[in-house]
């Protein structure tokens, strides 16, 4: 492990600088808000903004990098994220904050396309797993740190703007100063959006239900803490327990996903989520004990959806395809990500703060009702499934080429689709079937063919 750290410290120093100062930034702005009285609507759409901005930067970056080249396209990407953070302090506006959330957005994707290429290029297959590890822990790590800045630094000042726009000038220093040569020329895998809603949308389903969960509370978490009474140095320890309780739960989530059917634990999981949030969903008003202690339960369980869902997807789907798969997988967390903290943020303008945590118990299980175990036949499960669990980066912090790091992806097929992608196949046209009806769909996740009386939801 020290070989790999002194190997890649600058790629891993460079995302924890970005991941600090994005965690802070959506902390402070959320903070900055609630101390002026604005609508809680007004900063989930600054999350939802954050967001569409990484969707849309994942299709721009690929161009971008194939134009300039990775330093390039990285130190633009940079000095732009950290003009639009300071354009924070600039301009009191709202809408023009949505479009610098945007712009932040956007960047931070290019930027985390350049890194996680970088890092597939100079991983050997058999370090691969200990690499995705250490970026992963990078990723955690940094946003843990930039909630803890709230509690050495609590005052809402320009100071943090500041702050936020040096980290993202620190991170350049490792990329801008690299001997190596640059990585491969990047294009975009296919991403068959139809396939794989045929084929795995159990799993779509629990990764947009993670986005909507998980995005909401990035933008509306410290809303609804500052708006419980907390100080802006508890709200810093609040988000902070929360987002290293996602960190602490991957290694113990692995061995669960290894040893135990996928669908069963992300069922479970959503259901204990339910329960978990439901105290705070219920008490308009929460002691700081109760809500510390029902934060850190709930972040346990809302974090393994993702990874859960990545693993459960793996298993139906062949290895030419996964680096499509993650592609797919990001975008539908992307989507869900911007519409929920819209929605939530609607819920907590209307009926209050607590309606955050009911709006993550409702979600939690509609999963509940979604995943169905006992549908899994393994009809197009792959031959080594299940696929070894992978401890997941959180999809803040990480783009499509995430796929390059997985040690469940072979590198060969990754190579393979990043610099010379091969258009989908045309999918033929369905005989049909005198036993079945159009509304007996094959089960996609399974490949079983249900009968007409049988109860789909």
């Amino acid at each position: 492990m020290r070989q790999i750290w002194k190997s890649f410290r600058a790629l891993y120093f460079a995302s924890l600088m970005m991941l600090i100062g994005s965690g802070l930034l959506s902390t402070y702005l959320g903070l900055r808000l609630a101390a002026d009285h604005v609508d809680s609507l007004w900063v989930g759409a600054l999350m939802a903004a954050n967001y569409f901005g990484l969707v849309l930067g994942g299709k721009i970056g690929h161009r971008l990098i194939a134009r300039v080249g990775h330093i390039r396209a990285y130190a633009a990407c940079a000095g732009i994220v950290g003009a639009a953070v300071l354009g924070h302090g600039l301009i009191d506006w709202l809408p023009a904050w949505l479009f610098l959330r945007v712009i932040v957005g956007l960047g931070m994707m290019c930027q985390y396309m350049v890194i996680e290429s970088w890092l597939n290029e100079q991983a050997e297959a058999k370090q691969r797993g200990l690499v995705f590890s250490g970026y992963m822990i990078a990723s955690y790590l940094g946003l843990v740190l930039g909630q803890l800045i709230l509690v050495l630094h609590p005052a809402l000042g320009l100071e943090l703007l500041m702050l936020v726009a040096l980290c993202f000038a620190l991170c350049l220093v490792p990329v801008a100063l690299t001997r190596r040569i640059h990585p491969a020329a990047l294009h975009p895998a296919p991403m068959e959006p139809r396939f794989f809603i045929k084929r795995v949308p159990q799993s779509l389903s629990t990764v947009l239900g993670a986005g909507l969960i998980v995005g909401s509370f990035y933008g509306l978490a410290p809303l609804y803490a500052s708006q419980q009474g907390l100080s802006t140095e508890q709200v810093g320890l609040f988000m902070g327990s929360c987002i290293f309780a996602g960190l602490v739960v991957q290694w113990p989530l692995g061995w669960l996903s290894d040893r135990y059917d996928r669908a069963l634990l992300i069922r479970c999981f959503a259901f204990c989520l339910a329960l978990a949030a439901l105290p705070l969903a219920i008490m308009t008003e929460v002691p700081l004990e109760v809500l510390f202690i029902a934060g850190f339960l709930c972040s346990l369980v809302q974090f393994c959806l993702y990874p859960l869902a990545v693993a459960f997807s793996n298993d139906h789907v062949e290895g030419d395809r996964r680096v499509s798969l993650t592609a797919m997988l990001l975008v539908t967390y992307g989507v869900g990500a911007s519409i929920g903290p819209l929605v939530a943020g609607v819920l907590m303008k209307l009926f209050g703060s607590h309606m955050l945590y009911a709006f993550f118990s409702f979600f939690a299980l509609v999963l509940v009702w979604r995943i169905r175990p006992k549908a899994v036949t393994n009809l197009h499960v792959v031959d080594d499934a299940p696929l070894h669990h992978v401890a997941m980066p959180d999809s803040m912090s990480s783009s499509p080429l995430v796929a390059a790091l997985d040690p469940r992806v072979d590198e060969q097929v990754v190579q393979d689709q990043m610099h010379n992608p091969v258009e989908p196949e045309p999918e033929p046209e369905p005989t049909p079937d005198p036993e079945t009806t159009p509304d007996d769909p094959e089960d996609p996740d399974t490949g079983r063919e249900q009968s007409f009386t049988e109860a789909r939801p």
